[in-house]
C-alpha cells in the first residue's frame, strides 16, 4: 500500500551509487509529500493551496497580543525560562502541512523525499537555494548538525523519542540527507517525525558556542521569511520580514506570509489587553472570554466601524481542556475522589450564567465524531480493549462511554453533591462536626488551587465554593505567571486548569502525552499513567490505515475518560475574532485553520483610512 502521490523505482544491485539508498530489489517511492493514510490533495505541479489568495498584496502590520512575560528568545529552553511568544517563527522544517488535509506532509526544505515501503530509511533531496537569514546557505551539514543538537540538547521527551526512532543518520552529498530507522521503532509516523524537524544553521552555533537548552535573547539565523526585528525583553517583540527570503515563489508558500512585520505586545493581564485593544495599541485580537464577547464590545471603535468583529468556523480538534488532578499526589489516586470532585463543578448553571450560553460541554479528549468513542464498544475498538481486559475495569465492556455528569440550575446541585458524599465514603472519607471531610485518621482532603489569569476568577471560584460545601478543604491560590510557569513545569500543584492538545491523525506523539515513560512531560500535565493506554498506543503507532488507528483512538478515549483524571469543561467550536477593519482573508477559509497570521493581508487603501481617522495610537 502506498500513501503519497509519488513514483516508484525499483533500486536493483547494478546501479551502483543506488546501492547507498535502498537494497537490492527494493521498491522505493519517489515523492514530494507524504500522508501515511491517504492520498495528497497536491499533486507535484501544484502552484499554490487552495484556500490562499495568490494575488495577496503584501506590506503592513498585525499586531497581538499576550499576558505575562518573556526572559529568553529560545524556543527550546522551556525548562530554564520562558521563552517569546512565537520564538520559533524563524525556523522552517524539511516538510510542512496544510490547513485543509488531515496528516499531509509536503516538502518545503526539500523537493523530494525517497523512502522504501517498509519506511525503514528515508532520503531528503534539500533544495539547493535555501539561505538563512545571514545570507549563507543551507546545506545537509545544518540538517545533520541540527539533528544532533536535538538528541543531545532538546527535551528530554523529544531527545528520548528520537534516539529511539533515528538509529543513523548521514549527508550522502551537500544537499542530500538520509534517516535510518530503529527496526524496533514503530513504523507509522517515522516520515513525519523526521520531516518535522527544524533546521539551524551549524555555523552559528559553532562560532557562538551557544547550547539549545539555555536561557539567552540572542537568536540564531534561520531559513523563514520572518525574523527578529527588535526585542523589548518582557513588553514587546517584533518579527519583520526577511527582505532576501529564498522561498516566496515556492508553491506551497505563495499567497501566504503577507505582512511586512508581526508585532507582540505583553500586558499584564487579559483586562490590560483588552483595554489596550479598544485603544487602538494592536490590532487583532482573538477572544476567549465570552464575557467579554457578550458583553464588552461596544466601545467607540466598533460605534465608528474602525473594528469588526465575526464569529468565524472552527474545524480543528478543541483541547482537552478541565480541572486537571495532580495523580503524582497520593490524595488523588482513588478515582472515587476524583468523580466526586468533578460532580461539584456545574456546567449547565456556569454556561448559563457567566458564559451567556455560548459553550458546549466537552465530553471526549477527542470532540470530533472520526476518533470520539460512543455507546459500548463495538469492531475492532473492541477488539483491541479485550488484548488489554487484564488492566482494564469490568465497566469499560459493559457501560457506555462515560459522558460528563448533568447538572441542575442552580450552582450547587444537591443530587451531585449527595453523590459525592457517597464517593468520598466509598474513598474513606466521612463529614464532621466542623463540616471537613475526614479519612479514618481524622485527616482533612487539602487542596490548592493553582491558577493565575485573573480573568478565570468568576468561572474558578463557584466550583472551588461548591467543593467547600462538599467538605473539601481547598484553597484558590492565583499566582503570578512566573511563579505559575516555574511550578507547573516542576509539577508542584494539586489542581488546576490544563489541557492536552490532541490530533485528527494520531502517532508516535500520543506516548508523549499519555504513556507512563513520559508521565512527568511537560504534554503530561496530570502525570497520567495506564498499562492498558501504553499497549493500545502500540496500535495506533502501528496502525496501516485510518480506520485502526481511529478504532485505537477510541478505545483510548473511552479508557482515558472512565479514569477521570481531568474534570470536562467547555469548548466553543468557533473562532471569536476582532480587528481593525483592514485585514482580508479568503472567501474558502480551509476548515483546519483561521490563518490570520498566514494567509490573512492588509487592504492597504482602508488601512491609510483608519490611520488618517485616528484609529491607532
Amino acid at each position: 500500500m502506498h500513501w503519497f502521490a509519488g513514483s516508484v523505482v525499483v533500486f536493483g544491485a547494478l546501479f551502483g551509487a543506488d546501492a547507498l539508498r535502498a537494497d537490492s530489489h527494493v521498491t522505493v517511492i519517489e515523492s514530494h509529500g507524504i500522508n501515511e493514510y491517504d492520498a495528497l490533495k497536491y499533486g507535484p505541479d501544484f502552484t499554490h493551496l487552495d484556500y490562499v489568495n495568490p494575488e495577496a498584496p503584501i506590506g503592513g502590520e498585525i499586531s497581538i497580543s499576550t499576558s505575562g512575560t518573556f526572559d529568553n528568545m529560545n524556543p527550546f529552553a522551556t525548562l530554564s525560562g520562558t521563552p517569546g511568544l512565537m520564538s520559533s517563527i524563524m525556523y522552517e522544517r524539511l516538510m510542512t502541512s496544510t490547513d485543509d488535509e488531515v496528516g499531509s506532509e509536503y516538502c518545503l526544505l526539500c523537493t523530494t523525499i525517497e523512502y522504501p515501503e517498509d519506511h525503514s530509511w528515508v532520503i531528503f533531496h534539500l533544495r539547493e537555494d535555501v539561505k538563512f537569514s545571514d545570507g549563507t546557505p543551507m546545506t545537509a551539514a545544518d540538517v545533520i548538525y541540527t539533528h544532533e543538537l536535538l538528541r543531545e540538547q532538546s527535551t528530554p521527551s523529544y531527545r528520548a523519542g528520537i534516539v529511539q526512532l533515528v538509529d543513523k543518520y548521514e549527508a550522502l552529498d551537500d544537499y542530500t540527507v538520509k534517516f535510518t530507522f530503529n527496526a524496533d521503532a514503530p513504523e507509522r509516523g517515522r516520515l513525519s517525525q523526521v520531516g518535522g524537524q527544524l533546521v539551524m544553521s551549524k555555523a552559528w552555533f559553532e562560532e557562538t558556542g551557544a547550547r539549545l537548552d539555555e536561557s539567552r535573547m540572542e537568536t540564531s539565523p534561520g531559513t523563514g521569511e520572518y525574523m527578529v526585528g527588535s526585542i523589548d525583553p518582557g513588553r514587546q517583540l517584533i518579527y519583520t520580514r526577511n527582505p532576501d527570503y529564498w522561498g516566496a515563489e515556492v508553491p506551497i508558500n505563495v499567497g501566504r506570509g503577507n505582512y511586512d512585520s508581526i508585532r507582540i505586545e505583553y500586558f499584564a493581564d487579559t483586562s490590560a489587553a483588552f483595554e489596550a485593544f479598544k485603544a487602538g495599541e494592536f490590532t487583532f485580537r482573538r477572544e476567549n472570554s465570552s464575557l467579554n464577547w457578550a458583553t464588552a464590545y461596544d466601545f467607540p471603535a466598533i460605534e465608528k466601524n474602525w473594528v469588526v468583529r465575526d464569529t468565524l468556523d472552527d474545524g480543528t480538534l478543541p483541547a482537552a481542556t478541565g480541572f486537571v488532578f495532580n495523580l503524582r499526589r497520593e490524595k488523588f489516586q482513588d478515582r472515587n475522589v476524583r468523580r466526586a470532585l468533578g460532580l461539584m463543578y456545574n456546567f449547565t448553571w456556569t454556561n448559563e450564567n457567566l458564559q451567556y450560553g455560548l459553550f458546549q460541554q466537552r465530553e471526549s479528549f477527542w470532540e470530533n465524531d472520526r476518533l470520539k468513542a460512543e455507546g459500548l464498544p463495538e469492531g475492532r475498538e473492541l477488539e483491541l480493549l479485550e488484548s488489554v481486559r487484564e488492566f482494564l475495569p469490568t465497566e469499560i465492556f459493559t457501560e457506555e462511554a462515560l459522558l460528563p455528569h448533568q447538572s441542575g440550575e442552580r450552582a450547587l446541585d444537591r443530587n451531585n453533591m449527595r453523590q459525592a458524599l457517597v464517593l468520598m465514603e466509598a474513598a474513606g472519607y466521612t463529614s464532621s462536626d466542623d463540616g471537613l471531610l475526614r479519612d479514618a485518621n481524622g485527616n482533612t482532603l487539602d487542596i490548592e488551587f493553582l491558577e493565575t489569569r485573573q480573568s478565570f476568577d468568576r468561572v474558578i471560584t463557584p466550583y472551588i465554593d461548591n467543593l467547600r460545601r462538599l467538605g473539601v478543604n481547598i484553597t484558590y491560590n492565583r499566582v503570578d505567571p512566573s511563579q505559575y510557569q516555574a511550578r507547573t513545569q516542576e509539577n508542584d500543584f494539586d489542581m488546576m486548569f490544563s489541557y492536552y492538545s490532541n490530533g485528527l491523525q494520531e502517532g508516535r506523539g500520543i506516548t508523549q502525552k499519555f504513556g507512563c515513560e513520559d508521565k512527568d512531560d511537560v504534554f503530561n500535565p496530570a502525570g497520567y499513567c495506564s498499562e492498558a493506554v501504553d499497549e493500545l498506543a502500540n496500535f495506533v503507532t502501528a496502525a496501516q490505515d485510518y480506520d485502526e488507528m481511529a478504532a485505537a483512538v477510541r478505545a483510548i478515549d473511552r479508557v482515558m475518560r472512565y479514569d477521570y483524571y481531568i474534570v470536562p469543561v467547555w469548548y466553543l467550536g468557533k473562532n471569536w475574532v476582532a480587528y481593525y477593519d483592514m485585514y482580508e482573508y479568503p472567501n474558502n477559509l480551509p476548515e483546519f485553520g483561521l490563518g490570520y497570521l498566514d494567509y490573512w493581508w492588509i487592504n492597504p487603501e482602508k488601512a491609510e483610512a483608519l490611520t488618517a481617522a485616528g484609529a491607532f495610537q
